[in-house]
């Protein structure tokens, strides 16, 4: 019997369904896309930076508004009420601070002698060391100075503007918090609808999952900053810090800037303790801030915000660099919150879920 391949009917291979061509990317797109909103970013700095920390301060004020009209008050006056709550706030902590500035500024002649002492000592160490590692001689003519274009101090104040942006933030400021607080569901709604009807649930559920995330986000810092606060106060306040009652909340809640907040915690009480306290004093000092700061990145990041924003070490880190280097400071305060958006938007999107879970734990 001879055997020969197996005939097939020309029905089945028309039949046969065809494997689907995976969709192409089509990078130089992509990369004019990305471009493009690089520059929007840059060039909008004010205005996205007013309107997300506009938003960082309704999620806040969420839950006052909630309660409130769970007490039978119209969502239109409750956020009126939450506003006016915050500004009350705001006016009280800055009322506090400036009597205690301008206290410590009436305090600070009776110990003036000694800062200027130890400065002058610590700046005739400073050109000593500056002279001896010089590589040309002092009497050179042809001497070039390169000036650096910008300093650590420029990234930090960038993002802040002119006084005149400042005082123009302040007032736009209330008004976006109130209209995202009153008209909270109508907003959601309506960005629901722009999306196609397939894709509209999911939209919907992103939405909630980014302001729970941004919820928590700011609580969560709140409530780590209020501890770092206190106990840095009980602690200077054992030191026999002066102004421990006005340098540990500032101390505390400057803990709480990203990398940099080991650095800002410091220097308040260093500046104070100048001719104050003793040497083994001042270095006791640097350890609690230092035990204070890891301990809060370590202990509390993770309780409070970690298995709510979900972004892994290296993720934060790059988060960090590039907002911090698009937005200056302000970068650095909104950084996580806008990484852990985008991680929940790739989460809930199926063809950018490789991009959460490389932002991912």
């Amino acid at each position: 019997m001879a055997s020969g391949p197996i005939p097939v009917p020309s029905e089945n291979l028309s039949s046969a369904p065809s494997p689907s061509p995976s969709p192409r990317r089509n990078w130089p797109e992509t990369i004019i896309a990305v471009g493009v909103l690089l520059t929007l970013c840059y060039v909008g700095e004010f205005v996205l930076v007013v309107m997300l920390s506009s938003m960082l301060l309704a999620f806040i004020l969420a839950p006052v508004v909630d309660m409130l009209q769970r007490l039978r008050v119209p969502r239109a006056l409750a956020s009126f009420l939450a506003v006016l709550l915050l500004l009350g706030v705001l006016y009280g902590i800055t009322y506090a601070s400036y009597n205690e500035a301008v206290a410590f500024l009436e305090d600070l002649p009776k110990y003036s002698s000694k800062i200027r002492a130890t400065v002058k000592q610590v700046r005739q160490q400073a050109e000593d060391i500056g002279r001896n590692t010089e590589i040309f001689p002092p009497d050179a003519k042809n001497t070039i100075t390169v000036r650096p274009e910008s300093t650590w101090t420029d990234l930090l104040t960038r993002g802040f503007g002119s006084l005149s942006q400042a005082v123009l933030a302040a007032t736009f400021v209330p008004f976006l918090v109130y209209f995202m607080l009153s008209w909270q569901h109508h907003v959601r709604s309506a960005t629901v609808m722009l999306f196609r009807m397939g894709h509209r649930h999911t939209a919907f559920v992103t939405l909630g999952l980014i302001a729970k995330m941004m919820r928590s986000f700011v609580v969560g810092n709140v409530l780590v900053g209020l501890f770092m606060a206190v106990v840095s106060t009980i602690v200077f306040a054992l030191l026999r810090l002066p102004f421990f009652y006005f340098v540990g909340p500032i101390s505390g809640f400057l803990s709480l800037v990203p990398y940099l907040g080991f650095v800002l915690a410091l220097i308040p009480p260093l500046v104070i303790s100048i001719g104050q306290i003793q040497s083994g004093d001042a270095i006791v000092l640097v350890v609690a801030v230092l035990t204070l700061h890891v301990f809060s990145l370590n202990i509390l990041y993770p309780k409070f915000l970690g298995t709510k924003v979900q972004l892994n070490p290296l993720a934060v880190t790059l988060s960090l660099l590039f907002w911090g280097w698009l937005w200056g400071a302000l970068g650095l305060v909104l950084a996580i919150p806008l990484t852990g958006a985008l991680k929940i938007v790739f989460d809930n999107v199926e063809r950018f879920h490789p991009y959460g879970a490389w932002l991912g734990e």
